[in-house]
């Protein structure tokens, strides 16, 4: 995170209430992020989801 972007003008996922934050908001041990926009916070999953997957293959490429 940029040291000029103040902390609560990021976007965050809560995973227990399931939806975007912007600034404060749930502990954020409960949330990913920061993001720097709402569209991207809102794809939190997708994108875990995603690098899960390129972290799995690559571990998989490794052992071979």
């Amino acid at each position: 995170m940029s040291e000029d972007t103040p902390q609560d003008d990021k976007w965050w996922y809560c995973l227990k209430h399931g939806r975007v934050e912007h600034g404060p908001g749930c502990p954020n041990r409960m949330r990913m992020g920061p993001y720097p926009d709402e569209d991207t916070a809102a794809s939190a999953m997708a994108i875990a989801a995603q690098r899960n997957e390129e972290w799995d293959v690559s571990s998989r490429e490794e052992e071979l």
